[in-house]
């Protein structure tokens, strides 16, 4: 134990006695090029937990939401354009993506202890999630929507008369975000009937 701590110690003054062999310009051009490896590395691995590989890749999402999310439109449409998990479930801006891995690390110990690892737990849980995200969305003005939807580019002429109010009215002044009227728009709707009535969405049709 003591001649690990002295080991520790030696190297610790290493790295903070000024070297003998190399100009500082050198290691500053090292650091510099490890540095562009490291930002590399970890953005890669952050992108690799985008994808719609990963986000599938434990059965509670596979064969519950993912499969919600197959029977809509932002699956399959005429333009072929695919929403992926993290499109709506991920900010782009890289603060707030950051905010919302560390938030959804959580996650991991609902994996571990098996919170909703079987269809009938998750049915039991899927209003209290759904509202969960909701409430998140909410909060951040349907951020994640806004990753492809931008209100700017709306071409009213092209839209119902009952969207073209809502977008025009509550949508442009700020008073409802996306997810106050769109909810169950990529996933089925839990059994809204123990929900408060204000979070019902009113019918589209």
């Amino acid at each position: 134990m003591r001649g690990l701590i002295q080991l520790a110690r030696r190297y610790w003054l290493v790295l903070w006695r000024p070297s003998r062999y190399f100009s500082l310009g050198f290691l500053t051009i090292a650091g510099f090029v490890a540095g562009i490896f490291f930002w590399g590395g970890f953005n890669t691995a952050m992108e690799a937990t985008n994808t719609e590989a990963f986000c599938t890749g434990c059965h509670e999402m596979r064969d519950n939401v993912y499969q919600d999310l197959r029977s809509t439109i932002h699956f399959s449409n005429r333009s072929g354009v695919r929403a992926k998990c993290s499109d709506c479930h991920v900010p782009h801006e890289w603060t707030a993506k950051m905010a919302r891995k560390m938030a959804a690390s959580k996650e991991v110990w609902g994996k571990i202890f098996g919170t909703i690892d079987t269809p009938e737990k998750f049915e039991a849980k899927r209003l209290m999630l759904a509202q969960h995200e909701w409430e998140r969305m909410k909060s951040n003005d349907s951020l994640e929507c806004r990753n492809c939807h931008q209100f700017q580019s709306m071409d009213f002429t092209r839209q119902s008369k009952r969207a073209v109010d809502a977008h025009s009215s509550y949508l442009a002044r700020g008073e409802k975000t996306c997810i106050d009227c769109h909810k169950g728009i990529a996933h089925r709707l839990p059994d809204m009937s123990q929900a408060d009535p204000q979070e019902v969405p009113v019918p589209r049709h």
